[in-house]
């Protein structure tokens, strides 16, 4: 069982940047591959970043490649998601989840196993 609790969302303006967090709770952290999924007011929950267990591979949606930068520290039990650049169209409730299965990462929600209560990121034009 992995318990996720996210933190750093907050109201930015266009341009800005914010760092989440994503402390996981468990001594078996590092065998999970993490990701970063968003959902904004009436639309479906979409798939932003996802990193190995190992922070070996990365990946990311084409909409924040180049702007987000998934990064974890085992030590810590963490993961984060810095993210630059950001737009209007960021503006979401942004969730962190952790997958067991057999496979480097995840980019689909049914990949994944576990999942924080999320953080709201607002960007103000």
């Amino acid at each position: 069982q992995v318990q996720l609790v996210e933190s750093g969302g907050g109201l930015v303006q266009a341009g800005g940047s914010l760092r989440l967090s994503c402390a996981a709770s468990g001594r078996t952290f590092s065998s999970y591959y993490m990701g970063w999924f968003r959902q904004a007011p009436g639309k479906e929950r979409e798939f932003v970043a996802a990193i190995s267990w190992n922070g070996g591979s990365t990946y990311y949606a084409n909409s924040v490649k180049g702007r987000f930068t998934i990064s974890r520290d085992n030590a810590k039990n963490t993961v984060y998601l810095q993210m630059n650049s950001l737009k209007p169209d960021d503006t979401a409730v942004y969730y962190c989840a952790a997958g067991g299965r057999m496979i480097s990462l995840g980019t689909g929600a049914r990949q994944y196993d576990y999942w924080g209560q999320g953080t709201q990121v607002t960007v103000s034009s």
